[in-house]
């Protein structure tokens, strides 16, 4: 099966779009391996990760910080499980989405990547089987910026030889949509993989 969308470049978020969110299982691995309370992890877990994602914070820079935050002190065995296991909670796979991408692909439509990450995860994305589908893929952290910042889906436009208003953008979060809309994107507002094929059908059709 094929789909093609002529004259455009639809980009795909990462996180939660491409990869399924972290399980409840993971979490609680994660919050076990920190040896804290929950209640105190998760909210320094998050407020580091903008500057994880902006690459101005090293992963063991966050880590440290979120240490400082929670009164831990993680040995460097510690570390790496925390990160180990936090990373592989975002390498997870939504079928649907893979399968969309290559049908893509296979039709001719040209296809971008553009996702909030750290440094650690630009390898893996550009190494992955999925990376023969896209023609650019776009860190974050490599970007010196984060979506929604209206600056990054210019700098992924200006990357991919396009205007904003050829770019169809796809991400599980509703503030970025509607910046790149803001800027002439087409945009789908990512909730469930039945809800993308729909949109990128009609796009095609």
């Amino acid at each position: 099966m094929t789909l093609r969308i002529a004259d455009r470049v639809v980009v795909f978020d990462y996180g939660e779009v491409i990869s399924l969110e972290p399980s409840a299982a993971d979490r609680d691995a994660l919050v076990a391996i920190a040896g804290v309370d929950g209640a105190a992890f998760w909210p320094s877990y998050w407020r580091h990760r903008d500057g994880l994602d902006r690459g101005t914070v090293s992963v063991p820079q966050y880590w440290r910080l979120i240490a400082a935050d929670v009164g831990a002190e993680w040995s460097a065995s510690t570390v790496q499980r925390l990160w180990a296991r936090d990373f592989t909670s975002w390498i997870s796979v939504e079928p649907g989405t893979i399968d969309l991408i290559a049908e893509l692909h296979a039709g001719g439509t040209r296809v971008a990547l553009l996702s909030n990450a750290g440094f650690d995860f630009a390898g893996p994305f550009r190494f992955s089987p999925m990376a023969e589908f896209f023609e650019r893929m776009f860190v974050s952290a490599e970007m010196d910026n984060i979506k929604p910042d209206p600056a990054i889906y210019l700098e992924v436009a200006d990357g991919l030889g396009i205007t904003p208003a050829q770019m169809v953008f796809i991400d599980n979060k509703k503030i970025n949509t509607d910046a790149a809309a803001e800027l002439g994107a087409t945009v789908h507002h990512y909730v469930h993989v039945a809800g993308l094929r729909q949109f990128l059908t009609a796009l095609a059709n």
